[in-house]
């Protein structure tokens, strides 16, 4: 048994796959062992946007081209989006939490719903039923009125609702950058010390 800490990701098919790219590379660096759902959209936006085709191969495989030696301490296992049978829907396999990122609304409204439909949406709702950290990288805007009542129902259950909004103070330069200010602030929320971005007050 792997004695690494364990984190759910699924990655749904809202736009902003960068965020998801770099969110399970800075998991990896920090060697969790990320359990990993990806939606039929999410797929298409990670091949449309960023070039990453999950289904070609094994994910560690395929990131380890990208990142190299860097995430060798880390470790992916993959389940299948409709797999409920799957152990990460039990309450029963221990996890730290989970991310969903980016977080599109019919993903949002799932969890908010409790319809458990598919195997993120299950696995949502095991985090909070048991009392597991839940953050929900939202990329939608302008919101309506049914976003903002599902973000409070889901926040007064115990999630962490994070906009993926990165600040500019830390003076980015690429995409990569950017992004790696909201995965940074999912490593705060999980107690994790990083260095993906200069805090505010800090010496360059």
């Amino acid at each position: 048994m792997s004695n690494k800490r364990r984190v759910i990701i699924g990655v749904s098919g809202a736009s902003g796959g960068i965020y998801a790219v770099r969110t399970i590379r800075a998991f990896l660096i920090h060697g969790f062992e990320i359990h990993l759902i990806v939606s039929d959209y999410g797929n298409f936006v990670l091949k449309d946007e960023c070039g990453i085709d999950l289904r070609a191969g094994e994910p560690m495989e395929i990131f380890r081209k990208m990142f190299g030696s860097e995430i060798e301490n880390g470790e992916i296992v993959k389940y299948n989006f409709r797999d409920l049978k799957a152990r990460i829907s039990s309450g029963s396999f221990e996890t730290d939490g989970m991310i969903v990122v980016p977080c599109s609304v019919k993903t949002l409204s799932g969890i908010a719903n409790g319809t458990s439909s598919n195997l993120i949406e299950r696995s949502a709702d095991v985090c909070l039923k048991e009392n597991r950290l839940l953050v929900l990288v939202f990329r939608e805007t302008p919101l309506n009125l049914i976003h903002i009542q599902n973000m409070l129902t889901l926040t007064q259950a115990g999630a962490k609702i994070l906009p993926a909004s990165p600040a500019f103070y830390h003076k980015p330069r690429t995409f990569e950058e950017l992004a790696d200010f909201i995965a940074g602030k999912v490593l705060t929320l999980f107690g994790v010390k990083h260095n993906l971005y200069k805090k505010w007050g800090e010496e360059e």
